[in-house]
């Protein structure tokens, strides 16, 4: 490679951003930036490695070592910079979970000695950073008037303040010496996150402490701390729906000075939702943004009432994306056994978290760390406390104050829980959530929303949803009440009932319809066939029949069962407690749609070779067959096909789309492709529909072939075909526009962005 070790870096930076926005699909590999020669290589390498290391702890999923670094360029061991990088290597760790330094160090044997001196010293650990006096309203930093403090503590605050150059209103976050990852998080283009819009670093005139501001958009609707609040207003008559949501907005733009606005669209639909439903309706949106970050390598860590704001309108958006210290570094294992962090935030940590505080072996959390903490506040607002009564006393309610009772800053001895509090945390975390917490659901709640919620709160990461995309899906279905009650159905609704019995249900599906045409067909060949024929011919005729129905029969039985297996046994299995994979259960959907075309084509094929092959095998028995006996017989045979064609589809689908499939779409990793899927059954209903509807003209079609000294022996069962048939269509247009209408609800319950 001929280009500048320069060059080298800049291009593989900008590939790794291009990574971070989504435009590759996997990170940039080092072994094609590395130049030639072997001074410029070592010291490109370090650089690659460097920046290589730091953006993969970053990001969930991707971390690496330095040892397998070493693995693929052995020489960096012989970089001046090597003992800076296993440094810097500790120093990522370090962010996420407490790392041990003599184990560290024993993995770097020929520099353990300058590892160690570096990391430890004789110097004590120095205490986070404070914020300078003087750092208060009325005070311009930078290009930033402080009009209103927002909150916060000694280490950052938040202001509305005014950006001079910009003249517009943002929330300017003041921090003292932080860590972050901002410059990833302002890439963060979502309309229910806020927009980060960038930072500056300046020193304070009077102490020359560095500070960092972070300006970001500002949402003058308060925070759902401020909702919170709205249940302790025991003397409000009014019951609790998205009115209750728009009062605390309302109130937080009220001591703010904003005005409410007017002609909003989005606030009617708040306002007409019931009090479930506008949780759900919050959920659904946060859930869409933390997909979002996720897919740009970007986890949360930190969701809490004090982190989610609304806008003038009653919209959430997720702010604090991985700002300032990662969320549980001030909680690693000190010394003294104690945990720093404020233990009413660690109320909204997932069990990975409050694990990884008391166990530096325990697995890294992800993205459905997060999941579980969105769960918890959503299960909080839905009630107006948590599931878990854990918070120790004297450490007041779980919101974001940064003030002590009596008005001081909260010091070490107000911060640190000891091991013991975390652990109870954790216990309670890990036995799930209790029967006395389920009770304090309002009675209003959707079966589907306690359904979610409570997967959400799963002890076991892998039993919760998986990806804010599916979380979001299942919310949007608690929010339309037909799909909703299509996948958790009220209690005594049939769909639930039915569940347990797919087996004898399909074949009833299929068989009722068969048998009814096997009753037209016996009827019209015995008048326009059998009768005619010779008593040794019938007994021909009765011996195909036998061999027939004994062969035909079954066989076709084995072959549906074989092709609705997977549907029939999956659903049958859920409902039992059995798992499935993402793979096997998307597998499952799709033949579940397919369910009812399987179960009505086969029979059709069956009835059609049998209007050939009988009157062929009874020639080849040496019977002598009337005059038109094959027109006869194929005609009546196409007539008995069509009707398996057309009434057995509805009553399978209807059943399947009602009973089946909301088990499989209840259990998530839903996408577009099984949108596709049910926009794809729903057009070709029409077909079978319009099948139904011939089945009566075929019949007084097949009238017209009969000769007219013969049309008394087959009036009977002709009409009885064309009238039941006109009133099977009636039946099945009503099924057509039951199984449209599930479709198009579980189609709206499939979120467009889901994965």
């Amino acid at each position: 490679m001929s280009e500048l070790p320069e060059e080298a870096v800049a291009r593989f930076t900008a590939d790794w951003e291009s990574t971070l926005r989504g435009d590759r699909t996997e990170p940039p590999r080092l072994d094609r930036y590395v130049p030639d020669g072997r001074e410029a290589r070592l010291t490109v390498l370090a650089d690659l490695v460097r920046i290589d290391l730091h953006r993969r702890w970053r990001r969930a999923g991707l971390e690496k070592r330095i040892t397998e670094y070493l693995e693929e360029f052995p020489e960096v061991t012989h970089s001046p910079q090597f003992a800076d990088l296993v440094c810097e290597e500790y120093l990522a760790r370090s962010r996420y979970r407490p790392v041990d330094v003599d184990d560290f160090t024993a993995e770097y044997p020929a520099i353990a000695a300058e590892i160690r001196r570096r990391l430890t010293g004789d110097a004590p650990v120095p205490a986070p950073p404070t914020l300078p006096d003087g750092i208060e309203i009325g005070r311009r930093l930078d290009d930033f008037d402080l009009l209103t403090d927002l909150g916060g503590g000694d280490h950052s605050r938040m202001f509305l303040a005014r950006q001079l150059s910009m003249q517009r209103l943002v929330a300017v976050r003041v921090e003292a010496g932080a860590d972050s990852d901002t410059d990833t998080v302002a890439q963060l283009d979502h309309p229910h996150i806020v927009r980060v819009f960038d930072q500056r670093l300046i020193a304070d005139g009077s102490t020359g402490k560095p500070l960092r501001l972070l300006y970001m958009q500002y949402l003058p609707g308060g925070a759902v701390q401020e909702l919170l609040a709205a249940f302790d207003d025991a003397g409000d008559p009014r019951p609790r729906s998205g009115e209750l949501l728009l009062r605390a907005v309302d109130a937080a733009m009220e001591a703010r000075g904003e005005i409410r606005p007017s002609g909003s669209s989005v606030r009617a639909e708040i306002a007409a939702l019931s009090w479930p439903e506008t949780v759900a309706w919050v959920g659904r949106r946060l859930a869409g943004a933390l997909d979002h970050a996720a897919r740009q390598g970007v986890l949360h860590h930190d969701i809490r009432p004090g982190n989610v704001l609304f806008t003038a309108e009653g919209v959430p958006k997720l702010a604090d994306f991985m700002l300032g210290p990662v969320y549980w570094a001030a909680g690693n294992l000190n010394g003294h056994g104690a945990v720093a962090g404020d233990p009413a935030a660690l109320r909204y940590r997932s069990p990975e978290v409050l694990a990884a505080l008391l166990n530096p072996n325990s697995s890294l959390p992800d993205e459905r760390s997060d999941i579980y903490s969105l769960g918890l506040l959503l299960w909080e607002m839905l009630t107006g406390t948590l599931p878990f009564d854990d918070l120790p006393a004297g450490t007041g309610h779980p919101q974001d104050s940064a003030v002590a009772a009596d008005g001081r800053q909260p010091g070490p001895e107000d911060t640190e829980p000891e091991r013991s509090v975390v652990a109870e945390m954790l216990a309670q975390r890990q036995a799930g959530v209790s029967p006395k917490a389920l009770e304090q659901l309002p009675a209003d709640t959707p079966a589907a929303l306690r359904r979610v919620l409570l997967e959400c709160l799963s002890p076991d990461p892998d039993l919760r949803w998986q990806h804010g995309a599916d979380l979001a899906g299942q919310l949007d279905l608690c929010l339309d009440p037909r799909a909703r009650d299509l996948v958790d159905p009220p209690p005594g609704r049939w769909q639930a009932r039915l569940r347990g019995w797919p087996v004898p249900i399909a074949a009833m599906c299929v068989g009722l319809p068969n048998a009814l045409a096997s009753l037209y067909n016996i009827r019209i060949n015995q008048s326009l066939i059998v009768d005619e024929l010779s008593v040794a011919d019938q007994h021909r005729f009765a011996t195909v029949a036998l061999v027939n129905n004994v062969v035909a029969f079954p066989l076709v039985a084995v072959l549906l069962l074989w092709l609705a297996r997977r549907p029939l046994t999956v659903s049958y299995r859920l409902g039992r407690g059995h798992a499935y994979s993402p793979a096997e259960l998307a597998r499952a959907r799709a033949d579940t749609l397919l369910m009812g075309e399987r179960a009505v084509w086969l029979p059709f094929a069956a009835w059609v070779i049998a209007g050939v092959a009988w009157p062929l095998t009874l020639q080849a028995m040496g019977a002598d067959l009337p005059h038109n006996a094959f027109l006869h017989f194929f005609t009546a045979q196409l007539v008995c096909a069509a009707i398996a064609l057309a009434y057995p589809f509805f009553l399978i689908m209807v059943y399947a789309v009602r009973s089946l499939y909301p088990q499989l779409l209840a259990r998530g990793s839903v996408g577009p492709a099984d949108r596709r899927q049910l926009a794809a059954l729903a057009r070709r209903s029409n077909f079978y529909l319009a099948a139904a509807a011939l089945v009566p003209l075929l019949g007084v079609a097949s009238a017209t072939l009969v000769d007219q000294h013969d049309l008394g022996l087959v009036i009977v069962p002709l009409r009885f075909l064309s009238v039941g048939g006109i009133l099977a269509f009636v039946l099945t247009y009503r099924l057509f526009r039951l199984l449209e209408a599930d479709l198009d609800a579980l189609m709206r319950a499939i979120p467009q962005g889901a994965r």
